[in-house]
């Protein structure tokens, strides 16, 4: 019956050009919502698809975007922060170049498409949702200006709710572990010091499945983000939601036998 009442509905993906993005534009195109990606790159889409070329790394062009994405569409229920940047390496080497980048895509863009869009959003009594991390909510080792910037999302992503709850806005986090996406294989490519393979085998080595550990699938935080912009998900604002296969949840035996 959800799925039925959307076919008016209209949502905003930075980052719809990627891996996660994409699978969340699908999710909800298959549900008869209308979609506007905002991405970089082109994104291939469909009829009732649409797509804004930006950089999300500048207040201006955040505004102008989701202007557009709100010409395209005619309303803006729900927007969905995915444009992400990796970064990984030690404190003291990060220049200024690499912290900015990190911090602008990840963080500056998701703070001001949501100023942007606040308008449109109390217009529709809409909803958020940002794309943390597990690294949003705890530290990881060597990863420091990517951690800053998702933790900025985390908290940002508090604060924001209880600004916009008296005006029927929800604004939630999705926090997900390693993704099999676009991103995880450019991170293996650009520090897994030529051996994907032990780049992966690294990351899952920290999950508590053990030998049967996997990465997540871009579907799956896509079914989560789906949930989260529903009416059945009324009573949930302001939290920071995990989907990481227990990553997050605290130390564990590492004895694998």
């Amino acid at each position: 019956m959800l799925e039925a009442m959307s076919d008016s509905r209209g949502v905003v993906v930075t980052g719809g050009a990627g891996g996660i993005g994409s699978a969340i534009i699908d999710r909800f195109r298959s549900a008869g919502w209308k979609c506007c990606s905002i991405d970089i790159s082109p994104a291939k889409l469909d009829e009732r698809s649409f797509t804004v070329q930006a950089d999300v790394r500048t207040a201006d062009a955040c505004r102008q975007a989701v202007a557009e994405a709100a010409r395209l569409l005619g309303r803006i229920d729900a927007v969905v922060n995915a444009a992400g940047v990796w970064y990984e390496g030690d404190t003291a080497d990060t220049t200024e170049a690499d912290f900015d980048r990190v911090i602008d895509v990840n963080l500056k863009g998701t703070y001001f498409v949501s100023a942007a869009a606040i308008p449109h959003l109390e217009t529709t009594r809409g909803c958020i949702v940002n794309i943390s991390s597990d690294a949003g909510i705890q530290g990881n080792s060597g990863a420091a200006a990517y951690c800053a910037s998702k933790g900025g999302v985390s908290i940002f992503t508090k604060a924001l709710a209880l600004e916009l709850a008296p005006k029927g806005v929800r604004v939630n986090a999705v926090c997900p572990g390693d993704v099999d996406s676009p991103m995880l294989r450019g991170q293996a490519e650009n520090f897994g010091n030529d051996n994907a393979q032990r780049y992966y085998d690294r990351l899952l080595a920290g999950y508590p499945q053990g030998r049967t550990a996997r990465f997540i699938t871009p579907k799956e935080v896509a079914e989560f983000v789906w949930f989260l912009c529903q009416p059945d998900a009324a009573a949930i604002t302001g939290a920071n939601l995990s989907i990481d296969f227990g990553l997050s949840a605290g130390v564990f035996p590492r004895d694998d036998t």
